[in-house]
């Protein structure tokens, strides 16, 4: 698949995460409290996180046909080919259930090992932020580029608390502390799949978090190497996908940060 039909197929999925995003803002506050189940430890899903990834799936079975998924809710088989889609339905699920304004829908696509088109939509916002490769970032159809920031003292840095994984906690609360004394500020909005959206169009200098999914980030690690970012796993290589542990910033500030997650 060339630049030119990877293009065209962003846009068509453009249109379809939009319309999925219009469910869900529809759904707002409509969730009661016997419609939420429990899927781990602080890991929530209803009716909405399943019905919007029902459409996704749907609708991107017909754009690319024989394609696979990898899905969060798991609503269709998940198995892998030459294409497949990975899908979060509903990033930030605590965050919509509790009617705070940051979660978004999050579709990538994967072609072999590489992720080759990727959109991040936030529902609140109305903000789809799209990227193919080699075709740049974009955000509701305007290029965008991630911060000019040289060095952590002017920067702002996103992150995500640990809410399953606690053996490492004294680590990242050490890195949080160092940030604290070097930085402008940090930040938590709750959605990784937002937080990298936003260090791709500038408004983050920096995202680091452990104990994610490849659903999490693989659409933003797309936007944010297309518009001039640097994404690793904490020790500087490339298993950020699946490995659970990813940073993702701007180039003036990269390798301060790496430099901080090696040292922790």
């Amino acid at each position: 698949m060339n630049t030119t039909q990877l293009e065209l197929l962003c846009q068509q999925t453009s249109l379809l995460v939009t319309s999925v995003a219009d469910f869900i803002r529809g759904e707002v506050g409509k969730v009661t409290g016997e419609k939420i189940e429990v899927k781990s430890l602080n890991s929530l899903v209803s009716y909405v996180d399943k019905t919007a990834e029902r459409m996704l799936v749907a609708g991107l079975s017909e754009l690319l046909p024989g394609s696979t998924f990898l899905t969060e809710e798991e609503t269709v088989e998940q198995t892998t080919g030459e294409f497949q889609w990975i899908i979060d339905p509903l990033d930030g699920t605590t965050n919509f259930l509790h009617q705070l304004p940051c979660f978004a829908v999050s579709v990538a696509l994967r072609h072999r090992e590489e992720i080759v088109l990727g959109i991040v939509y936030e529902v609140n916002r109305h903000e789809c932020f799209s990227a193919w490769k080699d075709g740049g970032a974009w955000l509701n159809g305007q290029r965008i580029r991630t911060s000019a920031i040289i060095g952590l003292a002017d920067s702002l840095v996103a992150t995500g608390f640990p809410y399953r994984e606690f053996d490492t906690m004294h680590r990242y609360i050490a890195i949080l502390q160092d940030l604290m004394k070097s930085t402008r500020g940090l930040r938590r909005y709750g959605a990784a799949a937002v937080d990298l959206a936003y260090v791709s169009c500038g408004r983050f200098d920096s995202f680091f978090e452990y104990g994610l999914a490849a659903w999490d980030v693989a659409a933003g690690v797309l936007l944010v190497q297309e518009a001039g970012g640097k994404v690793s796993d904490f020790g500087g290589g490339d298993d950020y996908l699946f490995g659970g542990r990813l940073l993702a910033a701007a180039p003036g500030v990269f390798e301060e940060m790496l430099e901080l997650m090696k040292r922790h």
